[in-house]
Order: structure tokens, then C-alpha cells, then sequence
């Protein structure tokens, strides 16, 4: 990634034709988001917006689904793939991975999806709630900087719906850059770029596990528990003893260990849920007011939802609807 200039894409849209097929129908008009390289194919395009941070050998790139009808995505290409489903529950659907079993996980918040170059990745759900899912991809012909290992001659194995806490937090300072792009966050992108990379490449020769469990921290189905009551409670004042005791702890316990797993304690996650609710529902519904999404999401009022989203987002909600176009 040295000498690369890290560049923002506005959400243009490019027509993209896939050759590949994996047997399943395919919707009508499907192009795909303007890049120098292949990206997921999404049909139909209308119902998400996109927006992705691009440099030397990678891009990052946020889809924000605008609804619940049927989307179909996908994708195969000389390139890595890596899957981030930050939220997410289906009424229908499946994931297909080539050399994988097809799954019809109906949750899959958390999770992660790897498909190397040359695998064939298929995806289509009817969405229970409005969510967001980020894709990273890897250039193998560009990656050899990063590593005494030939990245380009490594043959990665396909990996769907795993875990992993490294992975995880990593690609979570990446979207953070998608959201708040700055001409000064080229080497952090590009540093980042190259710990995800290492992740995957010890992920693939067996250094870590791929559901390892923080130390003192929640385990995988504390998690998931925790994380789902906040979502069914996202516009209410949460007690902590309520939420401890979904997880079987006490109050001190579960608010430490809540802490190690998700990286902040679980009031600042409700509101970091709230934020992310707030997004999609100002590209979904651009007739709702402020005052409105604000009370959905469980501010009291217009100028602490403001308050609060320009303090996560750097922008007012008035002008992060508009930088959607």
C-alpha cells in the first residue's frame, strides 16, 4: 500500500455484467457500484445505497439496505472477499459459498463470510429489519508487500458465517473510516488494510481459532443474547440488572465482560445501535421527520437526537441524508 493515495467513491452507479452462474435466478437491471475492479452485484440496485474507501490493493465498501424486500448479491472475481453482516435476520433466504454447504441462517449479526478468489459467493434474503453489511476486498496480486508469505500463491479456504474477535474490531475501525473519510486517514487505512490481511492469513494457517472468546469476556451465546435484547429494546431505557440477567450474571459482572467483548459498555452500545438505526432510516424513509426517526429510535426530542448524531457521525442527520443524494 505504500505510495497509494486512499480515495473516497461518491455513490455512482456503472453497469456490470457477470458471466458467472451459479444456477439461481437472476433479477433483471443488476449493475454494480463504480470501482476499478469487480464488486458485489446487487439486484436490485434501488433498494440499498453504497459507499466505499478505496487504496493500494484494497477497498472497503458499507451496504446499507433501504428494505425488506428480496435482495440478491453476488460475486466472483480474482479477488478476496470478506463478508461483515454488523446486523441482520431474515424472514427467508440463503448463502451460498462455492465448496460450502448452502446455509439459511436466519441470524446472522456478528458475522463473517470469507470467499477467496475465483469462489463463487450467492446471497439473497427478505430482511426482517433494516440493516447494513460491509464488504473488503483483497487484490492477491497486490498484497505481497504485506507478508514474508506469497499472498498471491496462498490458497485460502472459504469460510461462512464464522467468528473471530480480531477480525472483527478491525473492520470496525474501517467502517468508521467509510463514515468519516479524511484526507489525513490514508496510512491509518492503509495500517488497517494490512492487520485485516495478516488476520486472514493466520486465521488460514491455524494461529488462532476461528471463534476465539476474549478473555473475560461474554461467551458466543451471551453475546448474541445480549446484542439481541438491545435491538428488541432499542427505544427503551434499558436497566442493566434486566439485561444481566438474560445472560445469567450479575449487574458488575456482565457490565466488565460486556465491555470486553464489544468494546464499550452496553448503555454506549444502545446508543451506537440507535445511531446506526437512525442512518437507515433517514436513506429508507426521506419523507419521516427528525422529530420522528429521533422518537422511533427513543431520543426524547429532535435536538438531543442532533446532538447525539453529529457527536457519532460528524455530520447533522439533515446533511447525512443529503450526502446520499
Amino acid at each position: 500500500m505504500h505510495g497509494s493515495r486512499a480515495s473516497v467513491l461518491r455513490d455512482g452507479w456503472g453497469c456490470k455484467d457477470s458471466a458467472e452462474d451459479d444456477g439461481a435466478p437472476r433479477s433483471p437491471g443488476c449493475i454494480g457500484v463504480v470501482v476499478s475492479h469487480p464488486t458485489v452485484e446487487i439486484c436490485p440496485p434501488d433498494l440499498v445505497r453504497r459507499r466505499a474507501i478505496t487504496g493500494h490493493g484494497m477497498t472497503a465498501e458499507t451496504v446499507q439496505c433501504a428494505s425488506r424486500a428480496r435482495i440478491e448479491y453476488r460475486f466472483r472475481a480474482p479477488i478476496h472477499l470478506l463478508v461483515m453482516y454488523e446486523d441482520g435476520a431474515r424472514r427467508d433466504g440463503e448463502t451460498f459459498v462455492e465448496g460450502l454447504t448452502r446455509a439459511t441462517l436466519r441470524r446472522f449479526a456478528r458475522k463473517l463470510t470469507f470467499v477467496p478468489a475465483g469462489y463463487r459467493y450467492h446471497e439473497w434474503h427478505e430482511l426482517c429489519a433494516l440493516s447494513r453489511l460491509t464488504y473488503f476486498y483483497f487484490d492477491p496480486a497486490k498484497l505481497t508487500f504485506y507478508s514474508e508469505t506469497d499472498i498471491a500463491a496462498v490458497s485460502f479456504a472459504p469460510r461462512l458465517f464464522f467468528e473471530h474477535e480480531g477480525l472483527w474490531h478491525t473492520a470496525l475501525n474501517l467502517i468508521d473510516l467509510i463514515e468519516h473519510p479524511a484526507s489525513g486517514d490514508q496510512l491509518y487505512f492503509e495500517a488497517l488494510g494490512v492487520a485485516l490481511v495478516h488476520q486472514l492469513l493466520r486465521l488460514h494457517q491455524g494461529v488462532s481459532s476461528g471463534q476465539p472468546q476474549v478473555r473475560g469476556g461474554l461467551g458466543g451465546w451471551q453475546q448474541r443474547i445480549a446484542a439481541a435484547y438491545i435491538e428488541q429494546h432499542l427505544a427503551e431505557r434499558i436497566e442493566l440488572a434486566a439485561l444481566a440477567q438474560q445472560v445469567r450474571q450479575t449487574p458488575f459482572h456482565f457490565c466488565r465482560a460486556f465491555k470486553h467483548s464489544f468494546g464499550m459498555p452496553p448503555l454506549r452500545y444502545q446508543t451506537k445501535r440507535r445511531i446506526e438505526s437512525a442512518k437507515l432510516l433517514l436513506l429508507a424513509k426521506p419523507a419521516m421527520s427528525m422529530t420522528d426517526i429521533g422518537l422511533t429510535i427513543g431520543f426524547g426530542c429532535s435536538t438531543s437526537f442532533a446532538t447525539a448524531f453529529r457527536k457519532a457521525t460528524g455530520f447533522t442527520p439533515t446533511a447525512y441524508r443529503r450526502s446520499f443524494g
